[in-house]
């Protein structure tokens, strides 16, 4: 059922290992006239396609304060008490990620520093529709909020009765959300790029979609900045001798119930291991109500890599540089130092992966499909920019006006070598 690879030096991991990306090309089109209408014809497009998709015709895009007071009144107090406690974890967290202006003085009167600002209006994309991503509300809003962006916008699909789930407006109203809007896919996107006559342009747009949303942000981005283009979830798991055959099959499966293209990985250094969680995975995707999805994520994505040893197994692990990476071994903390790539990492038997996705604190929007080699976790760092500046002195700029020209005139440029040089001159 699933692919099972005895590693060695000769094995080809770029092709064993490699994981589905989406196919651009069929969506490209469909993508680009939608922008293209947003952008002509605002608010009336946005109600056309929220119509066209998610089957439901709006009088008003945006998401009253009564609707917000009605999701408090009906959500589940149990519930909401949860995302409370997830809130402050992730706040408490994020906390930690605040960078403070700095300044260097010089004895010559020059002085050098830096300055961060908040990005003023950000966009948050929210999946909605059937689903309820809560978590995804915090884990966009709290660092943007921390970062103190002036305006945070959420766009997210609404239901078929045209109303949002109580559990999307409670997370957005705690962790400090402006407004909302219900509209979602490609043309949310392109609001939000673009603006309309209802929903504001942003300068920069945060969160995770489908491939038309996924889309629709690689198009704009230059319009707007963005986070990161998200592919399909993944989850790689570090395992030796010590590790629980069912657990590890149970986390295997926690991600692969995400996506059919969810790539799951387990790599032991037990061939036992091996076997045991193979059979426990057919036993334990017969139980789930999303079997469908999950089976054809572990057929087609799923892989066992079996190593000679843990050198073997930390090699592959930063090869592939996963989104969500587990130690599955007694002594983790031994093994972290040597983990380059990986977007979060989970340590030990008792750290499964679902935990940072709801409340642990640390962020879940992670980088994919080996982009965890150059990117890094969505931060209070996404929500700010930084401006440098520099003051010279009379003195400061004497002391340096020789080498300016110089690297000017080699540079041939004769104008920038002057605007120093015609200071001097009597």
């Amino acid at each position: 059922m699933i692919k099972t690879i005895k590693y060695s030096k000769d094995v080809d991991l770029e092709k064993e290992l490699a994981r589905s990306q989406f196919s651009y090309d069929d969506v490209n089109e469909t993508v680009e006239s939608i922008l293209k209408d947003v952008k002509a014809r605002g608010d009336k497009a946005l109600i056309e396609y929220t119509e066209k998709f998610d089957g439901v015709k709006l009088e008003n895009l945006e998401v009253t304060e009564e609707e917000i007071q009605e999701a408090f009144d009906t959500i589940d107090k149990e519930l909401m008490e949860v995302i409370q406690y997830s809130h402050d974890n992730i706040k408490k967290f994020h906390e930690k990620q605040v960078r403070n202006d700095f300044l260097i003085r010089q004895e010559n009167g020059v002085i050098l520093g830096q300055i961060v600002n908040p990005i003023e209006k950000v966009g948050l994309y929210v999946p909605g529709g059937t689903a309820a991503y809560p978590s995804t509300v915090l884990m966009n809003a709290v660092p943007a909020k921390i970062a103190g962006c002036d305006e945070i916008i959420m766009v997210t699909p609404p239901t078929a009765d045209g109303t949002i789930l109580s559990s999307i407006l409670v997370a957005a109203k705690i962790s400090g959300v402006d407004r909302i809007f219900k509209v979602g896919g490609a043309q949310s996107i392109a609001a939000l790029s673009y603006g309309t006559e209802t929903v504001p342009k942003v300068y920069k747009i945060g969160g995770p979609g489908n491939i038309y949303v996924a889309m629709a942000k690689k198009m704009v981005y230059g319009e707007v900045s963005i986070d990161m283009i998200a592919g399909p979830s993944e989850v790689l798991i570090i395992a030796d001798e010590s590790a629980d055959p069912v657990h590890t099959a149970a986390d295997l499966l926690s991600q692969a119930e995400h996506d059919k293209l969810a790539a799951c990985i387990l790599v032991t250094t037990s061939e036992k291991l091996a076997n045991e969680v193979s059979k426990e995975l057919e036993k334990q995707l017969k139980e789930l109500p999303r079997e469908e999805i999950a089976r054809a994520s572990i057929e087609t994505q799923g892989r066992i890599v079996i190593v000679d040893n843990m050198d073997d197994a930390v090699f592959v692990s930063n090869f592939v540089a996963p989104e969500h990476l587990e130690l599955a071994v007694d002594n983790p903390f031994e093994l972290l130092p040597r983990i380059k790539n990986a977007g979060s990492i989970f340590m030990g038997h008792n750290t499964p992966e679902p935990i940072g996705d709801y409340l642990a604190g640390p962020n879940h929007t992670l980088p994919t499909s080996g982009t965890a080699k150059f990117s890094s976790p969505l931060s209070v760092d996404d929500f700010v920019k930084k401006s440098s500046f520099i003051y010279y002195s009379k003195q400061g700029l004497e002391e340096v006006k020789d080498k300016v020209i110089k690297f000017a005139e080699n540079e041939g440029l004769t104008a920038h070598a002057r605007s120093v040089s015609k200071r001097f001159e009597k």
